[in-house]
Parts: C-alpha cells; sequence; structure tokens
C-alpha cells in the first residue's frame, strides 16, 4: 500500500513540475496580448476570403449572365451583399480567434519556450524599431509587388494571353484573339 501510495505521489510530483508557473502564463498571456492585432487580422483575412471568393466567381457571371444595361447596378448590389457579409461575420470569427488562442497558441508557447525564452520574445515585439519595421510591411510589400509587376508583365502577359486562348478554345468559348477577321459586307 505504501508503495502505491509513494508512486502516485510520485506521478503527481511530475504532473505538478510539468505545469506552468504563473508567471509562465503570465508571460505567454502577454505574448498574446502583444499579438493580438496579427490573431484580429488572420481572422479578418479568413472571414473575408468566403466573399472575395464568391464576388470573383460572381465577376465571371456577370459578364456572360447579366445584360449590359444592368451590370453596374447587380455589381453594386452584389458588392452590398459581399460588405454585409464581412460586416456580419468578422466580429464573429475575430471574437473566437481572440477567445481561442490561448488554448492553441499559447499553449504551444507555454510547453516549447522557458520564461527566459517568453521574456527574451516580450522584448522583441515590444521593441520600438521592431514596431516600426512591422508597420512597414505592407509599404514595402506594395513597393515591392508594383516593381515586380512591372518588371515581370512583359514576360508574363503573353504566357497569360496563351494560356487563355488555350481554355477557351478547349471550352469552345470565343475570344477576341481566337475570332478570325470579320469579312467586310459586301454591296
Amino acid at each position: 500500500m505504501a508503495f502505491a501510495f509513494v508512486t502516485a505521489f510520485a506521478a503527481f510530483g511530475a504532473h505538478a513540475a510539468d505545469a506552468p508557473s504563473p508567471e509562465h502564463k503570465e508571460l505567454v498571456a502577454k505574448i498574446l496580448k502583444l499579438q493580438q492585432p496579427g490573431i484580429e487580422h488572420v481572422a479578418r483575412q479568413l472571414a473575408e476570403q468566403p466573399a472575395a471568393q464568391l464576388l470573383n466567381s460572381a465577376g465571371a457571371a456577370l459578364a456572360s449572365r447579366v445584360p449590359a444595361e444592368r451590370r453596374e447596378a447587380v455589381a453594386q448590389e452584389l458588392q452590398a451583399d459581399a460588405k454585409k457579409y464581412v460586416d456580419e461575420a468578422v466580429p464573429i470569427v475575430r471574437e473566437r480567434a481572440i477567445r481561442l488562442a490561448p488554448g492553441t497558441i499559447g499553449t504551444l508557447l507555454e510547453q516549447k519556450f522557458n520564461d527566459d525564452e517568453l521574456r527574451q520574445i516580450i522584448a522583441v515585439l515590444e521593441n520600438p524599431v521592431w514596431t516600426r519595421y512591422q508597420q512597414l510591411g505592407g509599404e514595402m510589400q506594395a513597393a515591392f509587388v508594383e516593381k515586380l509587376v512591372a518588371d515581370a508583365r512583359p514576360a508574363i502577359d503573353p504566357k497569360v494571353k496563351a494560356l487563355e486562348q488555350s481554355m477557351a478554345r478547349r471550352l469552345g468559348l470565343d475570344t477576341p484573339a481566337a475570332k478570325p477577321a470579320k469579312k467586310p459586307a459586301s454591296r
């Protein structure tokens, strides 16, 4: 009986040693708070993705199924529907992301980093230079993408046109580039 008690006590002690300290949990909570804008950004992207995909699909159908005189009005209605969806969906997904972060991201941080490492992560996240660098991310990406598109466009555009023509031909669709020139009307 005493052996069973000692074994049970030793097992309990091993689990107690694995449990994160209150300080460890506070450090993880601080990182999660510092990362909250990023978590909210991911939530927003996830919530917006279906609307963007549906608008893209609707755009293709708009040109082929809606009369030309109604296209602009229908496009505006589609945009309004998508905005309504996003306005409703983003807060829901954001709230759930913030609620789930401690049990997912927080758990991984607790398991994979010790207190000193967590303090180092916090120091990086709170560093004003790092913050400024992160804020420049969108601007740097936009400048890079602009130059990349301008540089790559001459080489890629002919390939895109060839792909469009190939797909249109396989689908039996007429494209402006694939149509033969019309004969002049005879008098």
